[in-house]
């Protein structure tokens, strides 16, 4: 059964939101003591695990730090099996050759303030939610899933509390119904985030681009502050280490303007990106799309920002889930297929060798059309999953997406319309039974 998560906007009080930031920190505080912990004892050549050195933590919490009888047990339990799982990625991919940092230490207004809860310690009630030491807090909404609830996470991004709630959704119930049937090639893009193959273009909205001016005073009213408490205290050096500078009142205010602007890009940016892949996976049983080194792109300083403001890790990591929902093939072309130097008319292979990136548009002198670069290149990813399919196409891996697999090349992509006469009796008897759940 598919595990899926309801993320949920908080209504919680002043006294609540104080709980769970000092409930963030608590976490934060023991992710530290445990990853410190964990180099310590492998410099000694030691092994050590995320079970043993809860144990270590637990005998000696509430003598050495008192004030954690205070904090739910669960801001105390959780970062260990967190850190324990962040380790054994680290190792897997260095066994797989991958260039991988270790588990850092967390900082506080460096990273995401989230304390995560066990399914056993919160209610749900329609629109409420109790926790421990906390007490009944009010949703935004009411949890959209039906199935067994596996744990939740608080998080916080700005000054907005949410909860992420994880529900194992039975297989007929996070089936989606898909309105139409197409084969869609999707290029992706700066200027316009998504080029179809029908030759319709989505723009980007660019929330970045268009809030960077604000965002740089907001930043630069921080700095001001931040100058003056330098002033008034008398020195230019930084604190010592352990030690914090003591902000002001209108420095906090800034900063919290800063956020703010920073979650509306946020919002903005994936409210765009769930609409885009929900309505190419509900419409297509096939999407196409280019597999791009999005980490290598970003090393380019031209490049990087107007990669980041349209989000093109995120678009195709929603896609790879979204298609497994509502039972649309991915299909990924490799990195090097030359999708915008292939003449797309059908019949025509030439191709373009000497197309450089200023050239939007080219003529093919073999067949005499001339193409607009993106559409072409949308068109040619299209061809992908024909009977024409090439090497370079594979499956996205719908179904083992979680794992890491990738299936074999793509053959032949029929429409639904005709599989029925291909299917034998007992997958006749499966695709009736999925329809009549969904």
């Amino acid at each position: 059964m598919p595990l899926l998560a309801h993320k949920i906007a908080l209504a919680a009080t002043p006294a609540q939101n104080e709980d769970f930031a000092r409930a963030a920190g608590t976490a934060r505080f023991v992710w530290n003591w445990g990853l410190h912990e964990w180099n310590q004892q492998s410099a000694q050549g030691r092994t050590p695990t995320a079970n043993a050195l809860k144990k270590q933590f637990n005998a000696q919490k509430y003598t050495a730090f008192p004030w954690l009888a205070e904090i739910h047990r669960d801001a105390h339990a959780e970062p260990f099996a967190h850190l324990g799982a962040a380790w054994k990625r680290f190792f897997a991919e260095v066994k797989a050759g991958k260039p991988a940092p270790p588990p850092r230490f967390k900082k506080k207004g460096r990273c995401v303030d989230s304390v995560s809860v066990a399914n056993d310690k919160f209610t749900l009630d329609g629109t409420r939610l109790r926790r421990p030491k906390v007490g009944w807090v009010e949703m935004t909404e009411a949890l959209r899933f039906s199935g067994k609830i596996m744990g939740a996470t608080v998080s916080r991004r700005a000054q907005r509390w949410s909860v992420a709630i994880q529900v194992d959704v039975p297989e007929a119930a996070a089936r989606r119904r898909r309105t139409g049937d197409g084969v869609e090639g999707v290029d992706l893009g700066l200027r316009n985030a998504a080029i179809l193959s029908t030759g319709e273009t989505v723009p980007a909205p660019k929330p970045l681009a268009s809030a960077l001016r604000r965002l740089r005073l907001r930043s630069r009213r921080v700095s001001r502050k931040v100058e003056a408490a330098k002033a008034l205290g008398g020195t230019s050096q930084p604190p010592a280490k352990g030690e914090r500078r003591r902000k002001s009142h209108n420095q906090v205010k800034q900063e919290q303007a800063v956020a703010r602007l920073h979650a509306r890009v946020y919002h903005l940016r994936s409210d765009f990106t769930h609409k885009l892949t929900t309505r190419l996976c509900r419409e297509n049983q096939t999407v196409v799309i280019e597999s791009l080194n999005v980490k290598g792109m970003g090393k380019n300083r031209r490049l990087a920002r107007p990669l980041s403001d349209v989000g093109f890790g995120r678009i195709r990591e929603q896609l790879r889930y979204k298609a497994a929902l509502y039972g649309t093939q991915l299909i990924l072309a490799d990195p090097w297929f030359p999708s915008s130097k292939l003449c797309s008319t059908p019949g025509c292979d030439f191709k373009h060798q000497e197309l450089t990136l200023s050239e939007r548009t080219w003529l093919c002198p073999r067949c005499g059309v001339r193409h607009d670069r993106d559409v072409n290149s949308a068109c040619n990813l299209k061809r992908l999953a024909t009977a024409t399919a090439l090497p370079v196409a594979k499956l996205a891996g719908n179904g083992a997406a979680g794992e890491g697999k990738v299936p074999s090349p793509v053959g032949k992509v029929t429409s639904v319309k005709h599989e029925r006469g291909s299917m034998r009796s007992g997958q006749k008897k499966n695709r009736a039974h999925l329809c009549a759940l969904s």
